[in-house]
């Protein structure tokens, strides 16, 4: 008898799986000789046809640079380049499309709110972040921390994954400035209280700073109704392309905010006496915009807009669900995060098998994961592992791939033991 027969059954939901996957092409090929289990998602999502025929049409249809080609072309291509921003502030519930800044990702994204914060910032303040924060929304916060004095202030996880919230509490107080948090970490999947803890930190005039990376596949959502200042996401990890990000930021602080970059499309006038900047978004776009990428994330956006959400955040959770389930029949595998509500993301070790031998023996079965740190090293110190391996499912994984993963541990464990 197969040792997954001895878990119970996953509930159906009404999403046809079967159907999505049709739209995302790399899914039907083999690797090793085995069909392909797509399940690092939280490194990067894969891509719909939807995505890749927009993309395909920018550049045989319409490519030019957008905003001051006076011709056909560079008209088609700013109505495209536009046209995808007003998708993205209606993702986001954005005020105004003034508030979406095209970066190259969240990591720039976060950066340029970092340099933009350091005018603000003076010896003895203090910048809170959690310990299962990204290296991203780490080291940018350190960065300048050492160019004006300030200090980074790490708040407490607990050994289910969650946040602290005492440790929250204590911390939050008159020196605090920036509160920059995970809306949903990485490596544990926790979806976080964020809008609760926005809500305390602007009682005392704190600016909140949310990477939503790792939320935007799996719900989308508002940053009115969270009332953070700034919001963050990257293009590849919401099925769009790569080298594209997204910035939102209150339009009123976006203008307090110098320039990130100098150079084309962040200027109103240059002079050698004086140089002025653009409106709003543009102040903070310069060079070359990534058009393409951003018409692939507007149809990625698109996409996901035709499908029921509830519907797919179920079809979700009831891989976790299952994978959940089937923890038991792996001898020696530990869950890392256990939290109440979490994403589908999950991190785990098995006693004697390294996460590096782990991921390779599971791509020699066709089976991609996700091994090491994941760019959350103090969140590895904390729980005294040097990395772990992560399942990261999305809406086009199934039951059955959940399912091949833990047969695929099942027989690694017993090669090992």
């Amino acid at each position: 008898m197969n040792d997954l027969s001895m878990a119970k059954t996953a509930p159906q939901t009404r999403f046809d799986v079967d159907a999505v996957r049709r739209d995302f092409p790399i899914l039907s090929q083999e690797i090793n000789g085995n069909p392909l289990v797509y399940l690092d998602n939280g490194a990067s999502a894969q891509k719909p046809v939807a995505v890749l025929d927009a993309m395909d049409r920018y550049y045989r249809q319409m490519h030019s640079n957008v905003h001051r080609g006076a011709h056909t072309l560079g008209d088609r291509a700013t109505t495209a380049f536009e046209g995808a921003r007003e998708t993205v502030r209606a993702f986001l519930n954005a005020d105004s499309t003034r508030e979406i800044i095209w970066t190259r990702g969240t990591t720039e994204a976060i950066n340029l709110v970092a340099n933009g914060m350091a005018e603000r910032l003076k010896p003895g303040d203090e910048i809170l972040v959690s310990h299962m924060e990204h290296h991203a929304n780490i080291v940018p916060w350190q960065m300048i921390a050492e160019r004006t004095g300030a200090k980074v202030v790490p708040i407490q996880v607990t050994p289910e994954g969650e946040l602290d919230l005492d440790s929250f509490n204590d911390l939050l107080g008159e020196k605090t400035r920036v509160l920059a948090l995970t809306h949903v970490s990485n490596v544990l999947g926790t979806i976080n209280p964020v809008a609760a803890l926005i809500q305390q930190a602007k009682a005392l005039g704190v600016i909140t700073v949310i990477d939503g990376a790792q939320a935007v596949p799996h719900f989308q959502p508002d940053v009115q109704a969270l009332g953070c200042d700034f919001y963050m996401f990257s293009g590849h990890k919401l099925f769009g392309p790569t080298g594209i990000g997204v910035l939102y930021g209150k339009a009123h602080l976006l203008e307090e905010m110098p320039p990130y970059q100098g150079g084309g499309e962040m200027i109103e006038r240059v002079s050698f006496e004086r140089t002025t900047w653009n409106t709003l978004p543009y102040k903070f776009e310069a060079g070359t915009a990534p058009i393409a990428e951003a018409v692939g994330l507007g149809a990625a956006i698109d996409y996901l807009n035709d499908f029921d959400r509830e519907a797919m955040e179920a079809a979700e959770d009831a891989l976790l669900a299952r994978a959940h389930e089937l923890v038991e029949t792996v001898p020696g595998m530990q869950i890392i995060g256990t939290a109440a509500k979490k994403v589908p993301v999950m991190s785990f070790k098995i006693d004697g098998l390294h996460p590096s031998d782990i991921g390779t023996l599971l791509d020699q079965q066709g089976i991609a994961i996700r091994t090491g740190h994941h760019c959350a090293m103090p969140l590895m110190d904390f729980y005294g592992v040097p990395g772990t391996a992560r399942a990261s499912f999305a809406f086009y994984n199934t039951i059955e791939e959940v399912e091949k993963l833990f047969a695929a541990l099942q027989k690694i464990q017993r090669l090992f033991a």
